[in-house]
């Protein structure tokens, strides 16, 4: 049984009661001064909180998938870092494995879409890295076959797994009900976690003699999408969004990419990259290159290109709402700002859960699929 497994949970609920009516029917016999009696005490409390611990904690982690398995809880999940081999086909992917996408209904792509589990190759950044692929129905829908489709890339926290993203975020689910009811065209999701490298967070920078996180986020990926489905290659084509450490690689990838694409959202975004123990040095003393990750700094200092760009926070309950106001007001001519600002939400996944439908019909109307 999954750790998000509500038979995982309903188990650990089950102990925890019956421990508690255990504790308190056993104790008057436990109540002697004897060694036996107190352990057993000591026992039945210590069970009892340990349940009642894990049966809390479950219920949390349901609620805002802090893990996605029991690998991730543990530390164990290094799979969508792991190196694969060099496609074929020369488009450099590889198709690993396809599951039915997580809406209700009929099992048949042309009706709920699919997801796929792809290895994308990056020549250019020498990073290898899995994803998940969400193509919605349209796409295998007799009267679309000739017709491509807008993409964007998703990608998580720090740290986080791609899983996040379909089971916890719903993307594909709130695609789905969002084109069914006509607020956004279909679109295919491009789903992954900025840690390719892990357990390094490289925050998406190219690092100096390290990873090349952004050549292949603004490259590789996107080039090597477009080689194997149905999407273009020009900017109108492609927007990226992402949430904590992933809004701010997708508010850095689009602003200094704009000739790779020309929507970002960043949800909960910072707005320079994290230096710490996770990281290690991303810059090596250079401070041009730690200017150029402070998106402030580049705001101010560097060309905009022809962007649309998208920020959320809230005004009780978010540590970035003067930042995220900061970035609105440096926002020039020909890029374009906006932004959704609730009045309360923590950084977590039920305040993005409140943004994501909005974000992604925003960003379906400045996308293309031509």
């Amino acid at each position: 049984m999954g750790l998000t497994s509500r038979k995982v949970l309903a188990l650990a609920v089950l102990l925890a009661v019956l421990l508690f009516f255990a504790t308190v029917w056993l104790w008057p016999r436990l109540s002697a001064r004897t060694a036996r009696a107190v352990f057993g005490r000591v026992g039945l409390l210590f069970a009892t909180q340990v349940t009642l611990f894990m049966a809390v904690g479950l219920v949390a982690n349901q609620y805002f998938l802090f893990y996605g398995s029991w690998r991730d809880l543990f530390g164990q999940e290094q799979e969508l870092g792991a190196v694969v081999g060099r496609a074929g086909n020369g488009r450099n992917i590889t198709v690993m494995d396809t599951q039915r996408s997580p809406v209700p209904g009929s099992k048949q792509p042309t009706v709920a879409g699919q997801i796929q589990k792809i290895a994308v190759g990056g020549p250019r950044s020498g990073i290898d890295s899995t994803a998940y692929v969400y193509l919605p129905p349209e796409y295998f829908q007799h009267h679309f076959s000739r017709l491509s489709f807008p993409a964007t890339v998703v990608l998580t926290g720090y740290p986080g797994v791609a899983e996040n993203l379909i089971k916890g975020l719903n993307y594909p689910r709130t695609a789905w009900e969002l084109a069914r009811k006509g607020k956004m065209q279909p679109m295919v999701l491009v789903m992954l976690r900025p840690t390719v490298a892990p357990p390094r967070d490289t925050e998406c920078v190219d690092v100096p003699g390290g990873p090349q996180t952004e050549t292949f986020f603004a490259r590789d990926l996107p080039l090597a999408v477009s080689r194997t489905y149905r999407v273009k290659s020009e900017p109108r084509n492609w927007g990226i969004i992402g949430n904590s450490t992933g809004g701010y690689c997708a508010l850095k990838i689009a602003l200094h990419h704009p000739e790779r694409y020309s929507v970002g959202a960043g949800l909960s975004a910072d707005y320079k990259a994290a230096e710490d123990p996770t990281t290690g040095d991303l810059f090596h003393g250079d401070q041009r290159l730690r200017n150029r990750a402070d998106l402030l700094w580049s705001l101010e200092h560097l060309p905009q290109g022809n962007s649309s760009l998208l920020v959320t926070s809230s005004r009780k309950g978010e540590r970035n709402l003067r930042a995220t106001r900061e970035f609105i007001s440096k926002v020039r001519p020909p890029a374009q700002v906006s932004s959704i600002i609730l009045d309360s939400g923590a950084h977590n996944f039920n305040t993005w859960r409140r943004e994501i439908p909005s974000a992604l019909e925003w960003m379906s109307g400045r996308l293309s699929a031509d």
